[in-house]
């Protein structure tokens, strides 16, 4: 058995059509585009490259993006004063800071300065409180983009054993909300796991989120499974591969994404649904 290869490019193209559209009537009726802004500090050059993406997904979409390209030598105190601005102004609808900072900031305490109302990354703690009691506003970008590309995939994932493999803030826990709000059976695996191959191989799904190249053996993966991969891993020989290793896994599961072209592309799409929506919530808050 060959998986049926899960194509995100494709997923997150269709997303970004619609979402163009929905900018497109707004305008038509006297509305203003969407106004994201992004901050990237220093010059790390995967981030560039994550920030030059979003930058051509707004483009896409007609979505306005402005940019703050900071020297790494920037303060907390001047990102926060940056920060602050950016929530007291009507024009802006989203606000992305992206990671990783330099090691002087403290991330943490710059997600939660960053309005809920405008944290269209969903990484604020009210935003992750609010999936975590079923009453989701902003998701985390790639958790909800996987929900999404699963869904326009055809895949029911009601009442499936689920196992997530990574436990970070950003990801793998928002994952695991994210799947018990879809009707899934969760089990959450993480550097203390005592036995990942026995939990991956009653898995339905698996989702490989620990940043870790090769560490779910193909083998592991039960027939007929649903495989995940958002682990973004670059070898030394500059390759990107994911967490799992694909060519053994595709010939076990049924569905698979690929790494590059699988996860990637709908955390941006995603990213852009939020700042529409995020426009959308506070335009209906102050109506």
């Amino acid at each position: 058995m060959r998986a049926h290869i899960i194509d995100g490019k494709q997923i997150a193209s269709q997303l970004l059509e619609s979402i163009k559209t929905q900018v497109e009537q707004r305008l038509q009726t006297g509305k203003r585009a969407p106004c994201l802004a992004v901050i990237l500090i220093g010059d790390d050059p995967a981030s560039a490259i994550y920030v030059r993406n979003k930058r051509l997904a707004c483009e896409k979409t007609g979505i306005t993006s402005v940019a703050y390209n900071l020297p790494a030598t920037t303060s907390q105190a001047e990102l926060i004063t940056l920060i602050n601005r950016l929530n007291a102004d009507d024009e802006t609808d989203g606000i992305l800071v992206q990671s990783p900072l330099p090691h002087h900031i403290d991330e943490s305490d710059i997600l939660a300065l960053i309005d809920p109302s405008k944290d269209v990354d969903g990484f604020h703690p009210y935003n992750i409180g609010r999936l975590a009691v079923r009453q989701p506003l902003l998701r985390s970008c790639t958790p909800y983009g996987v929900i999404k590309m699963l869904q326009a995939s055809g895949l029911s994932l009601k009442g499936l054993d689920a196992v997530v493999v990574g436990v970070s803030n950003h990801v793998g826990r928002p994952m695991g909300l994210e799947l018990l709000l879809a009707g899934c059976t969760v089990t959450s695996c993480h550097r203390h796991t005592k036995d990942l191959a026995a939990h991956i191989g009653r898995a339905d799904l698996v989702v490989a989120a620990a940043g870790k190249a090769g560490l779910i053996q193909g083998e592991w993966i039960k027939p007929g499974a649903i495989v995940v991969d958002i682990g973004i891993n670059r070898l030394p020989d500059g390759k990107i591969t994911g967490d799992v290793d694909f060519e053994v896994a595709s010939q076990r599961a049924s569905h698979i994404t690929p790494v590059p072209g699988g996860v990637g592309p709908m955390t941006v799409a995603t990213l852009m649904e939020n700042t529409l929506k995020a426009l959308e919530h506070r335009e209906q808050a102050a109506s």
